[in-house]
């Protein structure tokens, strides 16, 4: 019988303890915020570092998850390339890397599935953080959640992220900015509410009463009259758990959709050509004008 201790990668476990970075990681991680501080380009540190902002929990990463606009993107590549660093997008969607050696940084412009897209709003509401001896912001603490409500695969889920942002936080969190963050897709909240609930019944209250009541109001409605219409959405959450849906019983493809709709966006925002454009030629951009 297979142990099922014997993980290739340890996975993660929560803990105050900070976790030392190897020396060229950390390095890398410090030069690229240097240059995106310096070139003030509008992005906020996402990932384990703004969990840690938030909830004081320490994890090791092997990344640094940097959010910003798809047009701030663009920007920082070209920069980052002239200065040296391999850059790569690796889905237009959503990700490219930058990279030096074995290790790398995200640039997000949102999710893979296409649902949650990066704004200048989210940049204008980060926090004020120090990461490695530079000063920059980190998410807050709502568009963090908004960031993690679709991660929902088995091999990673961020539902206890999202208890320990909504722990971490009461009484300041903004819920009527997350109800505006999530949208159409109030369900999903609902689902890391309600694990939230479970895990932690003694704080309920954290979450307030209207919440609560708007929320399961919207689902008492939705299940007494159903749209017979709707899509299926399970590949929104993870398209291999749900590959047998849509490749063996016809439902619909609606990842494929989204996605398709938001590579059409982003070809109509891009005049100049897929290629990496120029850094801007003189000045800097402001943090606010992506």
């Amino acid at each position: 019988m297979p142990d099922p201790c014997n993980h290739e990668e340890i996975l993660p476990v929560t803990s105050s303890m900070p976790t030392e970075l190897p020396e060229k990681q950390a390095t890398l991680f410090r030069e690229v915020l240097l240059v995106l501080e310096e070139m003030r380009f509008p992005y906020a540190v996402s990932g384990a570092f703004a969990l840690r902002q938030h909830t004081g929990i320490c994890r090791f990463t092997k990344d640094l998850d940097l959010f910003m606009t798809a047009a701030t993107s663009r920007r920082v590549l070209a920069c980052l390339e002239e200065r040296g660093f391999a850059c790569e997008v690796r889905d237009p969607v959503w990700l490219a890397k930058v990279h030096k050696g074995e290790f790398f940084v995200d640039l997000i412009t949102g999710m893979s599935n296409g649902v949650v897209v990066v704004e200048d709003l989210w940049i204008e509401r980060a926090s004020p953080a120090m990461i490695h001896g530079v000063e920059t912001r980190v998410l807050a603490p709502e568009e963090l959640v908004a960031s993690k409500i679709f991660v929902a695969k088995r091999e990673r889920f961020d539902g206890a992220d999202i208890a320990h942002i909504i722990f971490g936080t009461y009484p300041k969190f903004d819920w009527d900015r997350e109800l505006q963050l999530v949208g159409d897709h109030w369900e999903m909240l609902l689902w890391s509410l309600l694990l939230f609930r479970y895990v932690y019944p003694a704080q309920t209250h954290y979450v307030p009463a209207r919440i609560w009541s708007r929320l399961l109001q919207r689902l008492q409605k939705a299940i007494a009259k159903p749209d017979t219409t709707a899509n299926f959405r399970g590949s929104l959450v993870d398209e291999n758990m749900f590959a047998i849906d849509v490749k063996e019983w016809g439902l619909e493809n609606v990842l494929e959709d989204t996605r398709k709709i938001r590579l059409e966006e982003l070809k109509r925002a891009e005049n100049p050509p897929a290629s990496f454009p120029k850094a801007p030629p003189s000045g800097t951009p402001d943090r606010k004008s992506a």
